[in-house]
């Protein structure tokens, strides 16, 4: 294995500095909103490039909260999402109606995951309050109409790895998001 594959990466987006300082400002406007509210708040990361992300921002929050998790998939192998949603883990909890979700997740792009999660959630979990707080977001790429309610960062279209983005499972542990050079992906 080539320790060094910090090669594939063209450009950085958003340096491990810019991405610890907007952390902080987005988990302060997420105090303000929640800070009277009633309901139990309830992170729920999407695994897995939402883990680096989600931990960084609940080390910044400073407000009784509860984790969970679920793990989509709409990408398969390759760099462009099949539109297809699959549930690979679900909640543990049936009623979320006594909480506020805020979804964690890397990254907005095409918006067909969210927007089918958000969805179901409603539908199945009986949730009323659903808002999402992401690392990235990529309008460009937009095919569902929903769209960021915390946000670090709008994105250009473009094949993003680190900080939890992969490609094929690979380079989510880069500390910093960057742009993956196309003759990797489209090989």
């Amino acid at each position: 294995m080539n320790l060094d594959y910090e090669n594939v990466v063209d450009k950085i987006l958003c340096s491990e500095e810019d991405i610890k300082s907007r952390i902080k400002i987005v988990a302060r406007k997420i105090e303000e909103y929640y800070k009277d509210s009633e309901r139990k708040l309830l992170l729920l990361g999407i695994l897995k490039g939402s883990v680096v992300f989600m931990a960084d921002l609940m080390k910044e929050l400073h407000l009784p909260i509860e984790v969970d998790f679920m793990r989509l998939s709409s990408y398969g192998k390759g760099a462009v999402s099949t539109g297809n949603i699959v549930i690979k883990a679900g909640l543990e909890r049936k009623d979320l109606s006594e909480y506020n979700i805020l979804i964690v997740e890397d990254i907005l792009d095409t918006g067909n995951t969210l927007y089918w999660l958000v969805d179901y959630l409603k539908q199945e979990h009986m949730c009323e309050n659903i808002k999402i707080c992401t690392l990235l977001d990529k309008p460009d790429r937009r095919e569902k109409p929903i769209s960021v309610d915390f946000g670090c960062f709008t994105i250009p279209d473009e094949f993003v790895i680190g900080y939890g983005l992969d490609y094929n499972e690979l380079y989510r542990d880069l500390p910093y998001v960057g742009v993956l050079k196309r003759e990797i992906y489209e090989k």
